[in-house]
């Protein structure tokens, strides 16, 4: 399982090593040019494919992309209905390249909601990735924050019943082996488009030390370059998990 950023100090470098993204923007980008909502989320497609071979390239392991929330439910059935079908279009068309490149898929979230092909599908993708280990590629959908503590608490209760009867044995461990994605290290940087500046629900445990990064870019226009600044503000950034700006000045001296 990977370091908690509260138990302990995990490494840093130059380059995270786990970038997580909420692709904000795309209906506005849209909108702008007097189009309709669905094509920003068409063409926010092609900034996924850039944005994952820049991060192959410059050495990033863990890309996580929030691509659908719980909330999302809430959009209009057509905008659903069309972001449902450029993810069945996205996992038969992407695939064979993510694998190509070396990239692992992973698909984290309730997928109970999706319809049984789309639920094959992802299935498939995953299995057919899951000896690559050059980027971990999570694509998070019907995925929520809140989804994903209550359901880490019921699983590690069922897993040990006896924490019920004495909740005071509970640590970070125990919950944590549980979350959905308890395999990956934190998210170094986290990195919004779209001029929104919260988090909305996404990582919301993951996310406690994580530097935060919002851009007033929308996502169907972000690439390497946009990437690039980002993690060059990153890289300016000092990372104290707790400890105070002397401590850190003091460790580099020694």
């Amino acid at each position: 399982m990977a370091i908690s950023s509260t138990q302990a100090i995990p490494p840093t470098q130059a380059i995270p090593e786990h970038v997580a993204i909420i692709m904000d923007g795309n209906g506005r980008w849209a909108t702008q040019r007097h189009l309709p909502r669905t094509a920003g989320h068409a063409k926010g497609v092609q900034a996924v494919r850039r944005v994952v071979e820049a991060c192959g390239r410059r050495g990033v392991r863990y890309l996580t992309l929030f691509a659908f929330s719980s909330e999302n439910w809430r959009r209009p059935a057509e905008e659903v209905s069309l972001l449902m079908r450029l993810f069945v279009q996205a996992l038969e068309r992407e695939v064979d390249k993510l694998n190509e490149q070396g990239v692992r898929l992973h698909v984290v979230g309730d997928m109970s909601r999706f319809e049984p092909r789309l639920q094959t599908l992802i299935a498939e993708a995953q299995a057919r990735t899951a000896q690559n280990d050059r980027l971990h590629l999570s694509v998070a959908a019907n995925y929520g924050g809140r989804w994903d503590i209550l359901q880490a608490t019921r699983a590690m209760l069922a897993q040990n019943p006896g924490l019920a009867r004495d909740p005071q044995r509970i640590d970070e461990q125990h919950l944590a082996a549980h979350l959905s994605m308890a395999w990956a290290p934190e998210p170094d940087l986290f990195i919004r488009t779209g001029g929104e500046q919260r988090i909305s629900n996404f990582l919301i445990w993951q996310l406690a030390y994580t530097e935060l990064y919002f851009t007033d870019q929308y996502w169907p226009d972000f690439g390497a370059a946009e990437l690039d600044a980002a993690f060059e503000w990153y890289r300016n950034r000092e990372r104290r998990f707790g400890r105070t700006s002397a401590q850190l000045r003091d460790g580099a001296a020694r």
